[in-house]
């Protein structure tokens, strides 16, 4: 439920909550769901419910265990705010978040509707960064709801990058991960589509990193883009003020 993660733009795993179900087309090859069958398939009990939103209330303290400090992916296996997902608990996570001072915590969510809609009974400390997945420009409008939020630091996770996004408005937005699908029926990703959103951070001088073209066999395929890899990351200075490393 906790763990090393091999995600390149973070360091462990965290997952109070698992399961989910599709609401828009980045779902569809979702590499969560295949994990979760597999780890169903050979008797994890965490996973007695495969890929069902399934709440963990017996691991909800395990970052106040951990004393190094960690970049923490929470719920890399499902949506804190999924609609399944009692508000009570996800102030709980909350609350743990907000007392575990020296971690940093990433979360990403499809479902912004809800997260603004709850955002205001949340307590917002520095090290909560809230994310939300924009796979085309269909999805753009997650933005405008992660802007009203008041998390720290708000960023994108454009991947699966699915098509172009010309009207990507990064204002408010202070980093961006964009990748490729990768695994089974992995659809495809055009270098343009990358590159243009690469330029667009750039001139609004927003972190950009680019975790993988993806395919099949995403190692084979890489994460070099024009001859480079892009591993650019908000970081917390003592002005309250974010840059790029």
């Amino acid at each position: 439920m906790a763990q090393k993660s091999r995600i390149e733009w973070t360091g462990s795993t965290w997952n109070p909550v698992t399961g989910c179900t599709k609401i828009s087309a980045g779902c569809r090859n979702c590499y969560a769901e295949r994990m979760a069958r597999r780890l169903q398939a050979i008797g994890n009990p965490n996973y007695a419910n495969g890929f069902q939103v399934t709440l963990h209330p017996h691991i909800l303290k395990m970052p106040l265990k951990w004393k190094q400090p960690r970049t923490i992916f929470v719920n890399s296996m499902s949506d804190l705010f999924h609609d399944e997902v009692a508000s009570s608990f996800i102030a709980e996570v909350f609350d743990v978040m907000n007392q575990a001072s020296q971690h940093t915590f990433q979360i990403l969510t499809k479902r912004s509707e809800r997260l603004l809609e709850l955002s205001h009974r949340l307590r917002w400390a520095h090290n909560i960064w809230m994310g939300v997945t924009v796979e085309n420009a269909e999805c753009v409008f997650r933005i405008d709801d992660l802007r009203r939020t008041a998390a720290a630091v708000k960023f994108l996770s454009i991947e699966p990058l699915l098509g172009p996004i010309p009207s990507l408005d990064l204002g408010g937005i202070d980093w961006v991960i964009v990748g490729g699908e990768s695994g089974p029926g992995a659809r495809p990703i055009r270098s343009e589509w990358v590159t243009e959103i690469r330029d667009r951070c750039l001139e609004a001088h927003v972190p950009f990193f680019f975790k993988q073209w993806g395919g099949i066999n995403k190692k084979k395929s890489g994460r070099t883009l024009e001859g480079r890899t892009w591993d650019q990351m908000p970081v917390k200075t003592f002005n309250e003020t974010y840059c790029c490393v």
